[in-house]
């Protein structure tokens, strides 16, 4: 088994930062592809990023792109998201996930072909 546990979230102006974590704990050596997801109330799920295991592939919501950063340690089993120049509509739970394919060189934005998922924590944005 897995466990995922997001930190990181909270109450932040627009134009500020924060930097999400997720921790993975348990078989972490079967978790390979890492990625982000965010769901606002009243709507669907919304890929964020996801960094490949080597961390040399990386992909973003036209969305997010050149204001989250998604990167990874390994070595700390921990998956990270910068976020900057956050807006009132980044608003939402943001959750990570892991997949345990053995691709070292893949992303992937579809949340269905995830097997692990964090609980979630909360980002919220004031204008």
């Amino acid at each position: 088994q897995v466990q995922l546990v997001e930190s990181g979230g909270g109450l932040v102006q627009a134009g500020g930062s924060l930097r999400l974590s997720c921790a993975a704990s348990g078989r972490t050596f079967s978790v390979y592809t890492m990625g982000w997801f965010r769901q606002a109330p009243g709507q669907e799920r919304e890929f964020v990023a996801s960094i490949s295991r080597s961390g040399g592939n990386i992909s973003y919501a036209n969305s997010v792109k050149g204001r989250f950063t998604i990167s990874r340690d390994n070595a700390k089993n921990t998956v990270y998201l910068r976020m900057n120049s956050l807006k009132p509509e980044d608003t939402a739970v943001y959750r990570c996930a892991g997949d345990s394919s053995p691709y070292w060189s893949r992303v992937i934005t579809n949340p269905i072909e995830y097997d692990y998922w964090g609980q979630g924590t909360q980002v919220t944005v004031s204008s």
